[in-house]
């Protein structure tokens, strides 16, 4: 019976020091735009979002062309805001990403390449500032299209955030 007690007690230290854990994020070099990694504890509350796509910059005009939506750094920072405006409806930060994938198709006038450059320049509005200096693990592919020929990139993240009790509780 006693070593049933002692079990039970060793289990409940352990549980207890799972749940006050953080989420851990795991660095690249120190001018790395990207993570190597991030560990999401148990207990963590963990949101994942859909791919989303530009908007219009200018809703009452036709969006008909690639154009309509800007290029690739455009794109993105409209996508960006969208996830921003996403995340705070459900409680979310955008420094609680912890986990994105990004689909880039061929740019005008990159030779079928897509604007890597252009994405980043995006992504570093948002990410490793000084409103949030999270970084993400992240993986960027090359597609050969998206929903519509319109767009240049679509981005999918999954946040991460430790539940409040669990906060207080460390």
């Amino acid at each position: 019976m006693k070593s049933l007690l002692t079990t039970l007690a060793v289990a409940a230290m352990l549980g207890t020091a799972a749940n006050a854990a953080e989420i851990t994020r795991i660095g690249n070099t120190p001018q790395g735009l990207i993570l190597t990694g991030v560990i999401v504890p148990p207990g963590a509350e963990v949101f994942h979002l859909s791919g989303q796509l530009a908007s219009p910059i200018d809703p009452s005009k036709p969006a008909t062309s690639v154009e309509a939506f800007g290029d690739t750094k455009t794109q993105t920072i409209s996508i960006f805001n969208k996830i921003k405006g996403i995340l705070a409806a459900q409680g979310y930060a955008m420094s609680d990403i912890f986990k994105m994938t990004v689909f880039v198709t061929a740019a005008p006038g990159m030779d079928g390449k897509m604007d890597f450059a252009g994405f980043n320049a995006g992504y570093r509005e948002f990410f490793g500032t000084a409103e949030n200096p999270n970084k993400v693990a992240r993986s960027t592919v090359q597609v050969a299209g998206l929903a519509g020929p319109n767009f240049l990139i679509e981005i999918e993240v999954t946040a991460a955030k430790m539940p409040p009790m669990l906060k207080k509780a460390m």
